[in-house]
């Protein structure tokens, strides 16, 4: 029996488009005039990219650098996505765009949530940005969905580990959680830690998974899963 959903964003709820064609280039233009103008403010977070790359005495200009560095390589770095969440506040704040939804999300959230089914998000994403994109999507504020979030803080969406941390800070039991995602590696890290798994295929099948592929939520019926 299913008791949670814990569902990844990019290319399962939302179009990666959305991310990579509007997101990553508003955050990008922006990035440098941001950190300089708010270093005093965001001193934990550039404190935190210092200790990643092992260089405690760099400078803002160095920083700065660096955070190019990683948007080039779309790294996964947990500063990096916090700063991101900072800017794309901006943008749904002011209306500049607003959170892509697929049109059979919604539906099915709210349908598994009436059936008594706790739903979570795990995103490379920082917390805020996944709250910003729900709070601020297509179809509203629907962050009352959902009872909790996690991102990179739990451990990398391709570690084992992640989801075993994910599965005690949620109380559920390995067996009894879903985990939606369009990367067969994150499913096969979430399965070897127990996790039941789907894959959302908005394109193309993928030919070297070995899990449940469906193209859209309402073709996934939770019940169909035994613990």
């Amino acid at each position: 029996m299913i008791r949670a959903i814990v569902t990844d964003i990019e290319g399962t709820t939302s179009d990666i488009r959305f991310v990579h064609n509007i997101l990553f280039p508003y955050a990008r233009e922006r990035l440098a005039g941001f950190v300089r103008a708010q270093q005093n403010e965001i001193a934990p977070i550039l404190n935190d990219l210092r200790a990643e790359i092992n260089e405690p005495q760099a400078d803002i200009d160095r920083l700065i650098e660096t955070l190019f560095s990683f948007m080039d390589v779309d790294r996964k770095s947990t500063a990096l996505k916090a700063l991101q969440g900072l800017i794309w506040r901006d943008g749904y704040v002011n209306g500049d765009f607003t959170g892509h939804l697929y049109d059979d999300v919604l539906p099915a959230l709210k349908a598994w949530k009436q059936q008594g089914i706790a739903l979570y998000v795990y995103s490379s994403g920082s917390v805020a940005a996944q709250k910003l994109l729900f709070g601020y999507s297509d179809a509203g504020n629907i962050t009352d969905l959902f009872s909790g979030y996690f991102d990179t803080h739990v451990g990398a969406k391709r570690e084992v580990q992640s989801y075993r941390n994910i599965a005690e800070q949620a109380g559920v039991a390995p067996e009894e959680l879903l985990f939606l995602s369009d990367i067969h590696q994150e499913l096969d890290a979430a399965r070897e830690a127990g996790w039941q798994t789907v894959q959302l295929i908005r394109g193309e099948a993928d030919e070297t998974s070995s899990h449940r592929q469906v193209n859209r939520f309402d073709h996934i019926n939770p019940e169909s899963f035994s613990s």
